[in-house]
């Protein structure tokens, strides 16, 4: 059932409070994740858990895997001061203020996911389950890859992405990225003939159109199609013209990534598309085990529990893809701030998440409540 047994330590409001402000200080944008990861590992080891940084940058802390604590150490870049704002200072925030009415600290990963990361870092300690911090979620997922590979199935996961101290995610779309290429020769621009620019825009528009969905549909069911970098011009050699089209496809759990490319390639007619690895859907059940725990928890710490579906991605689509346990999506934090230049988290719904993911983690453990 587990790696390792590991016993449950007492961790304090200020020090759990103190770990969330160090990792947030630490910038750990996608690639630079080393310095909030020892952090990390200080932190178990404190408490006297055994935690290491694996081949990829991961933190692994194995112990009982009734349920595994798993969120993000990566950010998205962006330099944003870290402070801790008080509620009685005569300079606050007055929406800050009205939204609140806490101490607020501000800094780049607050909500995305360093807020989730630090809540399950402290439960995991204080109810001695296990608990790992992935790298790369913001690009390509590599540390949740790994993971999948490298673990075994735990009985249960707990994703870390904000959710708000009271909501719990069940579901998200897939991805499916690409990139489309076309050359065509160079001429007179007063020619008629389209050259390969025209073709990947003309592509991209027919695939657009492909996927047009009723506007009254909700978005998590919809297919949506977006270009995200392009780059064309003249050749170097200047014999000619060359279009590059990088894509991304939101993939809705009534679809899959196979039949959502093949209606993207059947739209092509010049060029040719590569496709990366896609990311399935996922949508879990609200009667798993650890739903019905979060939804006592929730209540037991004085909130009304909310069911949410992501129109984005994350590491529980890879985790859903793979293993076959429950799992649900949890953390603290308001997910419209992800990656703005206004990102945020109120500390007494930090301290509420910490709260709710020990009681479900002591749930799940065959702990008394």
């Amino acid at each position: 059932m587990s790696a390792s047994m590991s016993e449950p330590a007492d961790v304090s409001l200020d020090e759990a409070r103190q770990l969330l402000t160090d990792l947030v200080s630490i910038p750990s944008p996608t690639g630079e994740e080393r310095k909030a990861a020892e952090r990390l590992v200080a932190f178990f080891e404190l408490h006297d858990r055994e935690a290491w940084i694996d081949e990829v940058g991961n933190v692994r802390a194995p112990a009982d895997d009734s349920v595994l604590l798993t969120s993000h150490v990566d950010t998205v870049p962006g330099e944003i001061p870290v402070e801790v704002q008080t509620a009685d200072e005569d300079d606050v925030d007055a929406e800050v203020a009205d939204e609140t009415g806490e101490d607020v600290l501000w800094g780049r990963g607050s909500v995305d996911a360093t807020g989730p990361l630090a809540a399950m870092a402290v439960a995991a300690v204080r109810t001695g389950v296990s608990f790992v911090g992935v790298v790369g979620e913001e690009t390509n997922s590599r540390g949740a890859r790994h993971l999948v590979a490298d673990r075994e199935e735990p009985d249960a996961v707990i994703n870390g992405e904000p959710s708000g101290a009271t909501g719990i995610t069940l579901g998200y779309r897939g991805f499916l990225a690409g990139t489309y290429v076309a050359t065509s020769e160079s001429g007179h621009t007063s020619r008629p003939e389209p050259n390969a620019i025209q073709h990947a825009t003309e592509w991209w528009t027919s695939v657009e159109d492909a996927f047009e969905n009723d506007e009254y549909q909700a978005v998590f069911e919809r297919v949506t199609a977006k270009p995200v970098d392009m780059d064309g011009g003249i050749s170097d050699d200047g014999l000619s013209v060359e279009a590059t089209l990088d894509v991304q496809l939101r993939i809705p759990p009534s679809l899959d990534a196979e039949s959502v490319r093949e209606t993207a390639e059947a739209e092509l007619e010049i060029g040719t598309v590569s496709w990366a690895e896609p990311i399935p859907p996922v949508m879990e059940s609200p009667r798993t085990e650890v739903a019905r725990a979060f939804r006592v928890a929730i209540r037991n710490e004085g909130g009304d529990p909310r069911l949410l579906r992501k129109t984005g991605t994350s590491d529980m689509n890879l985790y859903a893809g793979t293993w076959d346990c429950p799992m649900v999506t949890y953390g603290p934090g308001n997910s419209e701030l992800d990656h703005a230049p206004d990102e945020r988290l109120s500390l007494s719904e930090y301290d509420q998440s910490v709260k709710v993911l020990e009681r479900v983690a002591t749930t799940l453990s065959g702990g008394e409540e």
